[in-house]
Formats: structure tokens, sequence, C-alpha cells
């Protein structure tokens, strides 16, 4: 059974940081592209950024780039998304994907960015 369990979300003031984690079980994890995806209140899914599966290759969403770092560590079945001078429009539940549509994501985790 795929179980993808994510972390470390929280309440943050604009320009504040955050580091999320996401664990995987299930699947060959080194072997896939991960990805973050996130959902604003109200609003759909957004992909955010990619990694492939030896960390090589990343990519990012205008929205994020410059500001967001995505990492992992395959030895430890974790992904990583540093998030920096996060904006309020940064708000939202994030979470892992195995593809960048979300379809098969984990069960998120919340950022907040406020004053």
């Amino acid at each position: 059974e795929v179980q993808l369990v994510e972390s470390g979300g929280g309440l943050v003031q604009p320009g504040g940081s955050l580091r999320l984690s996401c664990v995987a079980s299930g699947f060959p994890f080194s072997s896939y592209t991960m990805n973050w995806v996130r959902q604003a209140p109200g609003k759909g899914l957004e992909w955010v950024s990619g990694i492939n599966s030896g960390g090589s290759r990343r990519n990012y969403a205008d929205s994020v780039k410059g500001r967001f770092t995505i990492s992992r560590d395959n030895p430890k079945n974790t992904l990583y998304l540093q998030l920096n001078s996060l904006k309020t429009e940064d708000t939202a539940m994030y979470y892992c994907a195995k593809d960048p549509l979300g379809v098969a994501r984990g069960q998120g985790t919340q950022v907040t960015v406020s004053s």
C-alpha cells in the first residue's frame, strides 16, 4: 500500500521559513520522480515543484521559484520542501505526490502565513 505522510507545516509570519517533510512507503521511492502540490482555500490543486528520481533535476512553479527548494533523501525514503520568504498567498494545504496532478498524494500538512 502506497503511503505518503507529510509533516512540518504550521503558522508563520510573512517572510518566515518552514521545512516540510514527506516520508514514503509501499513503493520504490528512489525510482520515482516526486512532486509537491498545494491547495489554497477555495481553489484547486496547484503543482509547486518536482524532483527526478536521483535528485539531479528540479523544477518549480513560477510563483515559488527562488523561494522554495525541493530535495530528497532516497535512503530515508523522504522528500523535503524548504519554504523561504513566505507570503500570505502561500497559505495552503501542502501535499507530496507521486504525480504532478496530485492524484496519488498524502493527507497533507497545513501552511498558514499570517501576521
